[in-house]
């Protein structure tokens, strides 16, 4: 197939909205996008420099443009949608999850049944849904056969089937759950009525059942048929405990849906709640994989249009967490404060809980995977060259200037490697000098591995701010390791992030998992500092109680040690057990210290 050059290809665009289609070479379709402006949106892929590697090389890719005019924006964004799911474009946006959903049906016939299904028949019965999931319709139709009686058979219960007497109670007319509306013990119009109740509980709104159940229990009360009644208040009672349970902001928010975002790298998850009467009636999640440079809002779009097709909803108010360009008759409100707000925020916690259950899984599925990511993440938040694949963090410690050691711990794919840990005796420095001491550390540790010919870190991580780091930087310098190896500093504080040259500190999300990383070097590197420091000021009070004694020096001490493990154990000994290890003059000289 021949195509023609991309500048008459661009030429011949109109600017109508509409959707656009990119092929390559082989006429395979790399992607689907939609326009306002056909001419320019698509003119702009082959106008500017893109900063993103698979925008590039997409636009490289493409040798024919096809398009298709719609009469409005709106049109485009579902023609949009629709070619994704058919197509799925290699650069587009995975929309997943096609699977059937279930519904709760509503039969259109005399004396309806209510009950769960997936597969949609068009034959005038109600369908309310989809559902997200088969258990949120069970629990829903647990709840209405707990309150309403309800036939379950599948017979022809017509007037004259009815008054021929074809059919007889069952088991379920005795155990309470069907008032026999095949032997006409219950009219059509009392059993309408229940299912208009039920109509308006799958929808959220509990008022109508609570009021009509509340005058009843009133009626049969006053008329002394107290039983009636005590069966009337337990069905009130499951009905509001319900009700308490969905209800989780003002009754008055009413046929809303919520949307939220929460992205990181390579995968966008936005979560939806469905809001009736002030009662969650579905939640959903959708996860997205990155395929270009899309902006949240893109991706927030894009997930909308998706889902309102998906589980056809019709809420004519959205929440969402900013502005995005959505066409349509409908209102889009951003929440600041109240009600409105927490709804938000809960839809945004549904999200990241998400995300945190799928990483697990992944985690314990493909730990390889899951290493993969988080060196991709490490890498775009602080701006490395490389994956940080192999991490050192150093930390300095000493008491009033006592004892000054320092530790160097290691990290392989974001996880401890406790074999490679390193502490370090300070040699060269006298006195609490934070700044020399670092710098000799440094220094020693990348002075040993190129010597030893072992393979460099990609990260190192320095616990203190901008001296310390000035001062690791000078041992770099020193070996000529300054911009082979990537470096910064943590601040204890406000856990700033610094790099070298740089006087603006980075400062990552609280919950970001590349800060939790760094912050687990740096715990790390303390607690392995800190235990041999505690060693080190302890076995020096030890030897110093021993040479205290007059003929004891530090080897005798160290001797003694090493056999008994502890000074009351060489408190507790014999001459005779002494004298085995150091000989009867010293052990007599220990012996009548102790005694």
């Amino acid at each position: 197939m021949s195509q023609l050059p991309l500048e008459i290809q661009l030429s011949a665009l109109p600017n109508n909205p509409g959707v656009y289609q990119f092929y390559d070479v082989d006429d395979k379709i790399l992607y689907v996008g939609k326009a306002k402006n056909l001419k320019k949106r698509v003119s702009s892929y082959f106008n500017k420099t893109h900063e993103y590697g698979k925008t590039k090389v997409m636009v490289k890719k493409i040798k024919t443009i096809k398009h298709i005019v719609v009469a409005s924006e709106s049109d485009a964004l579902l023609l949009e949608n629709s070619l994704i799911k058919k197509h799925q474009p290699r650069y587009n946006v995975l929309l997943r999850d096609d699977k059937t959903y279930p519904w709760i049906c509503i039969k259109n016939e005399r004396f309806p049944r209510i009950f769960p299904t997936r597969k949609i028949i068009k034959d005038g019965s109600e369908y309310y849904g989809p559902y997200t999931s088969m258990k949120t319709v069970r629990t829903l139709l647990d709840l209405v056969r707990s309150v309403y009686p309800l036939r379950t058979c599948s017979y022809d219960l017509s007037a004259q089937n009815i008054d021929a007497g074809k059919y007889k109670r069952c088991l379920e007319y005795h155990l309470g759950n069907c008032l026999a509306p095949c032997e006409g013990l219950q009219s059509v119009d009392d059993y309408n009525r229940q299912i208009e109740d039920i109509r308006q509980i799958v929808k959220g709104n509990f008022k109508s059942s609570l009021q009509y159940f509340k005058h009843q229990m009133k009626a049969r009360a006053e008329a002394m048929e107290f039983e009636k009644a005590q069966r009337i208040k337990e069905k009130i009672e499951v009905l509001e405990n319900y009700q308490v349970k969905s209800t989780i902001v003002n009754p008055r928010i009413n046929d809303v849906d919520v949307f939220s975002i929460y992205d990181d790298q390579t995968h966008a998850y936005v979560n939806f709640l469905q809001v009736s009467h002030g009662s969650i009636i579905r939640s959903y999640t959708m996860e997205i994989k990155k395929k270009l440079d899309e902006s949240k809002s893109e991706l927030l779009r894009l997930a909308i249009i998706e889902i309102r097709q998906r589980f056809n909803l019709n809420s004519k108010e959205l929440y969402l967490p900013f502005d995005i360009e959505l066409d349509g008759d409908l209102k889009l409100t951003v929440p600041k404060l109240g009600d409105k707000r927490k709804l938000l925020d809960l839809s945004l916690r549904n999200a990241m809980f998400f995300r945190q259950e799928k990483f697990k899984q992944m985690k314990i599925v493909d730990p390889d995977r899951h290493a993969k990511r988080i060196m991709a993440q490490m890498k775009a938040d602080l701006r490395l060259s490389q994956e940080p694949t192999h991490i050192e963090c150093f930390d300095n410690s000493n008491i009033q200037g006592s004892n000054p050691v320092a530790a160097c711990v290691v990290f392989r794919n974001g996880k401890p490697s406790k074999k490679e840990y390193r502490h370090y005796n300070i040699k060269t420095v006298e006195g609490p000098d934070d700044f020399a001491s670092m710098e000799e550390v440094v220094l020693r540790r990348y002075k040993r591995l190129l010597n030893e010919d072992e393979p460099l870190p990609q990260l190192i991580v320095i616990d203190g701010g901008k001296g310390q780091l000035s001062s690791a930087i000078k041992s770099l310098d020193l070996l000529g390791l300054r911009g082979k190896i990537a470096i910064i500093g943590i601040a204890k504080r406000l856990e700033e992030i610094y790099f070298p040259k740089d006087p603006i500190p980075l400062y990552l999300d609280k919950k970001s998992e590349t800060l939790k990383i760094i912050q687990q070097l740096r715990n790390e590197a303390h607690r392995f500092g800190i235990t041999f420091h505690r060693n080190k000021r302890s076995k020096a009070a030890i030897n110093s109680e021993l040479e205290k004694i007059e003929g004891i020096g530090g080897k005798t001490a160290e001797q003694l040690l090493k056999k008994f493990k502890s000074v009351k154990r060489i408190r507790e000994a014999s001459i005779d057990t002494l004298a085995a290890s150091i000989g009867m003059a010293k052990a007599k000289k220990i012996y009548e210290s102790f005694h």
